[in-house]
């Protein structure tokens, strides 16, 4: 069964109008008369009319649609990036398509190439844990395709960029662990390549380095997946405990969640002895157990201002050459004892 609907041409055969006519007055053209807008718009109502968005697109060689990509969608600081991505889209007449790499450089351009094949005017992209070879976005981009890089982005690619002020999120995180007491200091952060990882590691050792603590690699544990695989994680918490940590500063939202549980699981007795503060956009980081300190990103306001930079992009008359990177500062959510 297929789904009918009204076109131009059966509200002008309704009307006894002509198609331009009840085209113009659709779109608020001044040589329509005010009674014959009213006339059009009342029966378009009646029926239900929609514009059909794939005339539209031939027409003006635009589809007026987004194409985003994160690692996946359940994550609380990407959900919260999507939500400030749909404010302004949507606001600017753009629907948005989004898909998840799960941390795969493959599924991530599959993802990319097949958004691109269906003609999305942009594209905005948090890069998998997995991705080194960006040579395909590179390809892209080159042919016209605006894109916008957030959080995790390439160091050698001229655009757009929006991320979190990293370093000081972590270098904060670190500096509160150590002005509570705790000298062995552990790190469990994401894939060595991407951008956070390498920012957030720098924060982590300036802060020791302030306090005159020595850096020790082996208190450094990687997870490739981000914490999407929990024998992963655990694997990196059995690893770390031998080592008698005091404190655990995390990088990530998933890695923060995921570890509390891997702790509880691999020792129990253990778990309310090590003080924890990471990345994460949980709004119930109160109720954790036991509890942590949190940074929190602006992940909304970073949705907002990658879209923002993308539409001009994408609505530029000229092409554009010159990019900046945007930097949003974090915020320290420090615990309260219970």
């Amino acid at each position: 069964m297929r789904f009918e609907t009204s076109t131009i041409k059966d509200i002008a055969k309704a009307l006894g109008l002509s198609t331009s006519t009840v085209s113009r007055a659709l779109r608020d053209r001044y040589e329509i008369s005010e009674e014959t807008k009213k006339l059009v718009l009342a029966y378009a109502e009646k029926v239900n009319y929609r514009a059909n968005p794939i005339a539209r697109s031939l027409k003006e060689r635009r589809s007026y649609s987004i194409g985003i990509i994160v690692s996946e969608i359940a994550n609380n600081f990407f959900s919260q990036v999507i939500n400030g991505i749909e404010s302004i889209a949507y606001d600017r007449d753009y629907h948005v398509i989004i898909s998840q790499s799960h941390e795969s450089y493959k599924q991530e351009k599959l993802n990319v190439e097949h958004l691109a094949s269906r003609s999305i005017d942009g594209l905005l992209i948090a890069l998998s844990s997995e991705t080194q070879d960006i040579d395909y976005l590179r390809n892209l981009y080159a042919k016209g395709l605006p894109i916008v890089f957030f959080d995790r982005v390439p160091e050698d690619f001229e655009t757009h960029k929006v991320i979190a002020n990293n370093f000081k999120g972590s270098f904060d995180a670190t500096e509160h662990l150590i002005l509570s007491g705790k000298r062995t200091i552990a790190h469990l952060t994401n894939s060595e390549n991407l951008s956070i990882t390498k920012e957030r590691l720098e924060g982590y050792k300036a802060a020791l380095t302030k306090y005159h603590i020595e850096f020790k690699p082996e208190l450094v544990k990687y997870c490739q997946h981000g914490g999407m695989h929990s024998a992963e994680l655990e694997q990196a918490v059995k690893e770390l405990l031998p080592l008698n940590p005091d404190g655990i500063f995390i990088s990530s939202d998933r890695l923060t969640t995921g570890c509390i549980m891997a702790l509880k699981k691999t020792n129990p007795e253990i778990v309310h002895k090590i003080a924890i503060a990471g990345f994460t956009n949980s709004n119930l980081v109160e109720l954790f157990s036991p509890s942590l300190t949190s940074v929190k990103q602006p992940a909304f306001e970073m949705g907002q201002v990658a879209t923002e930079l993308l539409i001009s992009m994408i609505e530029a008359k000229r092409s554009v050459t010159e990019f900046e990177t945007k930097v949003l500062d974090t915020e320290l959510v420090k615990m309260v004892k219970r």
